[in-house]
């Protein structure tokens, strides 16, 4: 099936954050009530043709700051043989120069490898390696009986959902913080998004959920907005559903 235009109506809503009233959430409707769900290993063709088996982790991940790269790096030290497939050989202690580079701006990232010809995340774990393709941090998150949005760096647990801040000045010379939860789709990977030879958030191949995104994704939207705003936003996702529209609706969702 194929993947919907970027543009379409959508249904918004504006509260302001519970926990902070200095702030006001902007959280899509249509995309956090619809049905998409990741699909990795289950019919995800991957961002590029030529790495059709890893997924959106052919370019590594950035680190959102110090703080993150820390916290992925306590994991790191957790992760033997048996879990991650690319772990140095020897037995001794991971250098962060086995698990991280830099970008050609400097920015810091995760370290990416080819493997048969696709390149990856060097956390990505291929298909047959005994623990099962895919991220090593998340498999470890699972058998920590933790959250992988602990192990993982930021960008990989939010994605496809897009947090973005904004400064706004009323009419009345007051001011708040526009906190804006919605899909990441193709632009906001910038330029280079709309190369992507396959992407998930609105394609109708993801859109097979069996809930919506506000409650599959509930661990990560509260890490994102606070347990509050959280709260807040289930009461107007549950209202949206109980009367939306056909206008309202994502149109990668099943009719």
């Amino acid at each position: 099936m194929p993947e919907v235009d970027l543009v379409f109506p959508r249904a918004w809503v504006e509260f302001v954050n519970p926990a902070d009233e200095s702030e006001v959430m902007r959280c899509d409707l249509t995309w956090l009530t619809s049905s998409y769900t990741c699909i990795f290993g289950q019919g995800c063709a991957g961002i590029y043709a030529d790495a059709p088996d890893v997924g959106c982790c052919t370019l590594g991940a950035h680190f959102a700051d110090k703080g993150d790269e820390k916290r992925v790096a306590g994991f790191v030290a957790l992760l033997d043989e048996d879990t991650w497939q690319h772990k140095p050989a020897g037995g001794g202690k991971v250098r962060k120069s086995d698990w991280i580079e830099t970008d050609d701006e400097g920015a810091r990232k995760t370290l990416t490898i080819v493997v048969d010809g696709q390149q990856a995340c060097v956390f990505q774990n291929r298909p047959g390696f005994a623990a099962g393709a895919g991220c090593a941090l998340h498999s470890l998150a699972l058998q920590l009986d933790r959250n992988p949005l602990e192990t993982k760096p930021d960008v990989c647990w939010q994605l496809p959902i897009r947090r973005t801040f904004r400064e706004v000045e009323r009419t009345d010379g007051t001011t708040y913080t526009e906190v804006s939860i919605g899909e990441y789709d193709r632009r906001g990977w910038g330029p280079g998004g709309h190369d992507l030879d396959w992407y998930c958030s609105g394609n109708t191949e993801a859109h097979v959920g069996v809930e919506p995104v506000y409650v599959s994704n509930r661990p990560e939207l509260t890490e994102l907005m606070g347990a509050a705003a959280y709260a807040e936003l289930v009461r107007h996702c549950e209202a949206h559903l109980r009367s939306r529209s056909a206008l309202a609706l994502h149109p990668a969702d099943p009719r």
